[in-house]
């Protein structure tokens, strides 16, 4: 009798894990009008990745690297200009003893262990950063922050027409709209709305991911996501028959 109640409590765990998997892969699905029109299955190989957040944390410190230009620079005393002369005699002023108006220790003189031009670029392979941005949208899949739209309606550059969508699908932070291809009405409609950002499906990063709270997908990037950050699918090794015939 234990054992029966132990495999029941299991299997009814499991139906709830598995059910629990399945809705967070529905997202609410609005047409260009910004009205509700069902739901649509989001890619499971991109949107059901097992959340893992060091190689998101990795492939986001690599981001904000990269990000910087790394032009500071400073001058030594090797560089800096003048101080060829002694500023005053060795002794008998009562001053400390200086050979240059350059010194790092006089004003307009040099700087010790200053920054030079450098790269802080890292290095990070390709298949970990398509994980760390299938994490972070699987992350936002499972929050119930993904929304996707048939299409944009909008026949020419008008900001009451992006915020007038914006607010019928119900966004009430930062958004970040993800577009299957260029759209110059589009991106011009929406980039006078603080907290909306427009980016390309193929340009999709963690940053953007990170610092938006909501995402609005195009209902053709789906297929393009699938294809462009999907799991790379590894031939499978063949198993030699090299048995002896009976």
């Amino acid at each position: 009798m234990a054992e029966r109640k132990t495999a029941t409590k299991t299997a009814t765990k499991k139906a709830t894990t598995t059910r629990k998997e399945a809705d967070h892969l529905d997202a609410p699905l609005f047409d260009s009008a910004g009205a509700r029109n069902g739901e649509v299955k989001l890619p499971k190989v991109i949107f059901a990745e097992k959340l893992n957040t060091p190689v998101m944390h990795q492939a986001f410190v690599r981001q904000m690297a990269n990000a910087r230009q790394g032009t500071a620079s400073t001058k030594t005393r090797a560089t800096v200009s003048g101080g060829g002369a002694k500023p005053y005699r060795q002794k008998g002023t009562g001053r400390a003893r200086h050979g240059s108006t350059r010194e790092p220790s006089m004003k307009g003189g040099a700087v010790v262990f200053g920054p030079h031009p450098r790269s802080f670029a890292k290095r990070m392979p390709k298949q970990m950063r398509r994980l760390a941005l299938r994490s972070a949208l699987s992350q936002k899949a499972t929050e119930g922050r993904v929304r996707v739209i048939d299409g944009f309606a909008i026949q020419e550059p008008r900001t009451k027409e992006a915020a007038d969508l914006m607010e019928a699908i119900g966004f009430d932070d930062t958004t970040l709209v993800v577009l299957p291809a260029p759209n110059l009405v589009v991106t011009r409609s929406f980039e006078n709305l603080s907290g909306v950002k427009i980016i390309l499906a193929r340009n999709l990063n963690i940053r953007d991911l990170f610092s938006h709270t909501y995402l609005l997908l195009a209902k053709d990037c789906l297929d393009l996501l699938e294809e462009t950050f999907s799991r790379p699918q590894r031939p499978k090794a063949s198993t030699g028959g090299g048995g002896d015939a009976e």
